[in-house]
């Protein structure tokens, strides 16, 4: 039977552990991490799903117990599902057969951290969800395969991660099974037809009413809730519109219109202010 240590988290990580066990894996070992009680929890568990079919759960172990895991396991392959850490070499020299890792973007663009989010707020009309070997550098193995969503202009980041779930399971149903038969065809990545993102802080969701109305409509979508959300010093922004049949006055920034809220941006473009509250 083919065997594979399972690095996971969110419903990435669920969906294709759900994959793995249906299509007869032995999941030795599932490392997770604990929730962070200073993030909201909008996602799936990993953990809950590995204890429920009897699988041996870490969550956050230290270097040390992992590494002598695998050791003692040598498992045929490692699967990396949305786990926030990067696995070092010595790990996925351990798997005998290959490491491989789901990446939320159409590589080789948007390697690195938050990629659903750095899609959406520079405008991008599609990404999807890529299966690659890992190798020491972040995301810069070659392709296993990969599935492509389409992004809607007024979707926000959580409706396009969503389809980027489903992406990503649909990706190792379908790969699975060549990978276990030892004929996946690998292609190298162009890295220069790419480029990495860090992650993204809270503070990041600043609005600048100097910049365009598209500009900041993909700001709102990028950061809306669950995520931490677009703000000002006076209000939070989590859904807007773009106007375009309307002009801006000649102050920036937000004001009221027959009871709704608007904003004027830097290009001349209104944005409608869909929901709003008062920061605190």
């Amino acid at each position: 039977m083919t065997s594979a240590v399972v690095f996971a988290y969110h419903d990435v990580g669920v969906r294709c552990l759900h994959v793995l066990l249906e299509q007869g894996v032995d999941v030795p070992l599932v490392v997770t991490h604990r929730d962070d009680p200073a993030e909201t929890h909008w996602f799936a568990s990993v953990a809950a799903l590995a204890r429920e079919r009897g699988l041996e759960t870490l969550e956050d172990p230290g270097t040390a117990q992992i590494r002598e895991k695998l050791r003692a396991m040598q498992p045929d392959f490692i699967f990396s599902f949305y786990y926030r850490r990067m696995l070092p070499p010595e790990w996925l020299a351990a798997a005998r057969r290959g490491a491989f890792n789901m990446h939320g973007s159409l590589l080789p663009k948007y390697r690195g951290r938050a990629p659903v989010n750095w899609a959406v707020l520079m405008g991008e009309a599609e990404t999807g969800a890529t299966l690659h070997e890992m190798v020491a550098k972040p995301d810069a193995g070659r392709i296993v395969d990969r599935e492509r969503v389409p992004i809607g202009e007024d979707e926000t980041a959580v409706e396009v991660f969503r389809k980027v779930t489903a992406a990503a399971e649909t990706v190792l149903r379908r790969s699975l099974p060549r990978l276990v038969a030892g004929n996946a065809a690998l292609k190298e990545q162009d890295l220069a037809r790419g480029s990495y993102f860090g992650g993204r802080r809270p503070e990041d969701g600043r609005i600048d009413w100097s910049k365009s109305a598209r500009e900041i409509h993909n700001l709102v979508r990028a950061v809306a809730p669950p995520y931490p959300g677009a703000f000002t010093d006076e209000l939070k922004v989590y859904r807007t519109r773009i106007e375009p049949r309307m002009r801006a006055p000649q102050a920036l920034g937000p004001y009221r219109k027959d009871g709704e809220w608007y904003a004027a941006c830097g290009d001349g473009g209104v944005l409608r202010l869909l929901e709003v509250e008062p920061a605190e």
